[in-house]
């Protein structure tokens, strides 16, 4: 096999936003934000969701609303709604 056709793995730190825990790993992936954990430099991605604080891990129910897509959902698709159908 060629060497340089495969992708090196390096040291990555990946931080979820919502519950701060630090998950490392090795990926392909790289930063240019970069922290140093017991000795080691660890490129530092931050994720929105991860494992931690997933709502299928967790058993939480979270609805995240954007533009008010849900409110027009529910009135679209209302049960037992008075209004005559079209």
């Amino acid at each position: 096999m060629k060497a340089e056709g495969h992708p090196t793995l390096n040291p990555v730190c990946f931080i979820d936003v919502a519950t701060g825990k630090k998950f490392l790993t090795l990926s392909t992936m790289k930063s240019a934000r970069k922290e140093t954990i017991e000795g080691v430099e660890y490129s530092v991605i931050v994720r929105d969701v991860t494992m931690d604080s997933h709502p299928a891990y967790t058993g939480e129910k979270r609805l995240v609303d954007t533009a008010g897509r849900v409110e027009k959902f529910t009135s679209k698709f209302k049960r037992g709604s008075s209004a005559p159908k079209k």
